[in-house]
């Protein structure tokens, strides 16, 4: 493991030179891939060690959760987890840049709780720690093939500079008293909304929930051999070739939902609570659990039932990334692998701790490790994901949203 000396070093290498960059990087990788002598030797390193884990801080369950976390590492492993609740990771992205930049090797960050944009930004400028993740012991449950985005992230190969922690996947809802058969496809959908004029919307874009229903549109009319350029670059030609099925459809859509489309709702939240109040037939959602969480809540009717598109909906994964400067690496991969044992993802998954999704294959667990995970379906809960859509290039996200804007944002 590189010690302080060694780290600085390193980030002058990232200041000075990419190249050279790999090579320390190289060096400073674990090479543990089991409960092996390096491994053991880790978790000596970590012991006394506090890890200033940087994780959104707006959310009670979560920061619950984490507290929980915190407490078992300390029990455990002797490391001290300081949850430093943040509001925007890019303002932790950045402050991991000027640290770096200004030649501090212990750095304020030691976790990070990451994914897309963010994680580009600290992948290309050499910001992170690594790669780590696939040393990790916990890392040999992880559904790789079955969940593809916990390897990569918004069509950036992770290459091990992450840790996967939880799964996200667009998911639809609908009170079953009203709706007694949901869409089950995305021309399912636009008859839905035409035989139900004003009952249904989408949040505006950039809202994310928004930008994910145009993406999801966006590779819906597609033919499967014509999607190969939204994982791309984007670029001009390929932006106005493949959008225009997009603004076709929408034009002919628009009318007939919420305010004949001239207004739209800002956030899924506002969505969620008009379908609660009957005014529109269905939700839209990326944590698959978020019905069931709402029912448990009282916020929704017993009566609501969650499903996505037979053919598959946009996932991804959200991780745990170590900048290159950490003053705790050995702390911070002893919390990202409890992180991502067992025992934490079923408790994560549970509907009344927080209803995340795990990245481990159920299928893999030990009789012991399935225990931790609950054994029956609440009501609202997805009960069968479709296949996951990985998100297209990230280069898109904003041509997209201006476009949308410009035509419909008046």
């Amino acid at each position: 493991m590189p010690t302080s000396h060694n780290r600085r070093q390193t980030i002058k290498t990232v200041v000075h030179g990419a190249g050279l960059y790999w090579l320390a990087l190289a060096a400073a990788s674990v090479s543990a891939q089991s409960d092996t002598p390096a491994w053991r030797r880790i978790e000596n390193q970590a012991r006394g060690q506090t890890v200033y884990f940087n994780a959104w801080g707006g959310a009670p369950t979560i920061n619950a959760y984490i507290a929980w976390a915190g407490e078992q590492v300390l029990q455990r492993f002797g490391v001290t987890v300081v949850h430093v609740k943040i509001g925007d990771a890019a303002d932790m992205v950045k402050r991991v840049r000027n640290e770096i930049r200004a030649g501090k090797s212990d750095g304020s960050v030691d976790l990070a709780w990451i994914n897309g944009e963010n994680f580009l930004t600290l992948k290309r400028e050499a910001l992170l720690f690594g790669p780590f993740a696939e040393s990790l012991p916990a890392y040999a449950k992880v559904d790789t093939l079955g969940k593809p985005t916990t390897r990569i992230d918004f069509s950036e190969p992770v290459d091990g500079m992450e840790a996967p922690w939880g799964m996200a996947q667009l998911t639809f809802m609908v009170d079953r008293q009203r709706v007694a058969t949901p869409p089950a496809s995305l021309d399912d959908l636009l008859a839905f909304a035409t035989k139900h004029p004003g009952r249904m919307s989408y949040p505006r874009p950039p809202d994310f929930h928004g930008t994910t229903f145009l993406k999801q549109m966006l590779l819906d009319l597609q033919e499967p051999a014509q999607r190969a350029a939204l994982y791309q670059s984007v670029t001009t030609q390929a932006f106005a070739r493949t959008t225009a099925p997009l603004w076709r459809t929408l034009d002919a859509l628009h009318p007939h939902l919420w305010r004949a489309g001239k207004q739209f709702p800002h956030t899924a939240a506002a969505i969620r609570q008009m379908m609660a109040d009957g005014e529109l037939l269905l939700a839209m959602t990326f944590n698959p659990n978020e019905a069931a969480n709402e029912i448990a809540a009282k916020r929704l009717p017993v009566t609501t039932v969650s499903f996505q598109f037979s053919s598959g909906t946009i996932g991804n994964s959200h991780f745990l990334g170590i900048p290159l400067n950490a003053s705790a690496p050995q702390g911070a991969q002893v919390v990202a692998n409890f992180l991502l044992g067992a025992e934490a993802q079923g408790r994560k998954a549970d509907i009344a701790v927080w209803g995340d999704p795990t990245v481990l294959a159920l299928d893999r667990l030990s009789g012991p490790e399935k225990a931790f995970f609950p054994s029956r379906l609440l009501p609202g809960q997805l009960g069968r994901s479709a296949p996951v859509l990985a998100e297209p290039h990230a280069s898109w996200v904003d041509p997209l949203e201006k476009e949308w804007i410009r035509r419909y944002g008046t």
